[in-house]
């Protein structure tokens, strides 16, 4: 089955013959659960049902059990992303890794990409993704990866924080035809919100956990988004999964297959 198929694919695909009733059905339910080994509960109806694919959490996992779990996922999709990737985990799943599967990995998004098949197809919509500084740039490369995955062009300014806030109009100039903006900041965050106040798209605010001090670790930052006067939507400390997954959404303009 084609990885983050539309039920329009699946339906033109069980037409031209290239599956058979039965897997179309199994497709256009979304409810499909693999488990593996009693551990873990593979969501492989998640693209058709949601409109996402589904991501793997690294962090916390076991190596052994990561690559388990994530070869039964390209498997079972063709393709599968996981994020927050140790090395523990590259060499887990590099000793393990059929020929047939391809893997990338997204050093700077600290994130992997196993595929057996093609990229998955624009859909249309543009992500601009803006960083306050250079700190924040694994988190924006891990929206960026969702935002691609999910069939969106992504568009980048990073170092543009308010400490040097002449940088942040000119980079301004060549994202402003997106449909969305992601704005990612530490310390104080204040970037998400002038930002918003200076474009008429919707921009998601990402508090990162860089600076310290009082109210480090990223609750300065979202304090600061969530206090904003202008008019943005805040997602949790680091979470750029969330803000890129949510941003395709809007960049796609809640088009259904």
């Amino acid at each position: 089955m084609l990885p983050n198929a539309t039920i329009r694919d699946i339906l033109r695909m069980y037409c031209n013959g290239e599956v058979s009733e039965d897997e179309a059905t199994a497709a256009i339910e979304g409810l499909r659960i693999e488990m593996i080994e009693g551990m873990a509960r593979i969501d492989t109806g998640r693209s058709v049902r949601c409109g996402m694919p589904e991501v793997v959490l690294a962090e916390g996992k076991d190596p052994r059990a990561f690559a388990e779990i994530m070869l039964a996922q390209v498997e079972a999709s063709g393709r599968c992303v996981a994020t927050r990737v140790s090395p523990a985990h590259l060499e887990a799943l590099r000793a393990r890794l059929p020929p047939e599967v391809r893997m990338e990995h997204r050093e700077a998004a600290r994130a992997v990409i196993l595929s057996k098949g093609e990229r998955p197809a624009l859909q249309g919509g543009t992500v601009a993704i803006l960083t306050a500084g250079t700190s924040d740039i694994p988190v924006a490369e891990e929206a960026r990866l969702i935002a691609e995955e999910m069939g969106c062009q992504v568009r980048t300014a990073y170092d543009v924080g308010v400490a040097g806030i002449h940088r942040l109009f000119s980079a301004l100039k060549d994202l402003i035809p997106a449909d969305v903006f992601i704005v990612i900041a530490g310390r104080e965050g204040t970037l998400p919100a002038i930002v918003a106040g200076l474009v008429d798209r919707p921009v998601i605010g990402v508090p990162v956990s860089t600076g310290y001090g009082y109210m480090g670790g990223g609750e300065a930052a979202l304090a600061s988004m969530l206090q904003a006067c202008s008019v943005l939507t805040v997602v949790n400390i680091d979470a750029g999964f969330t803000a890129g997954a949510f941003a395709a959404q809007v960049a796609h303009g809640g088009r259904r297959a």
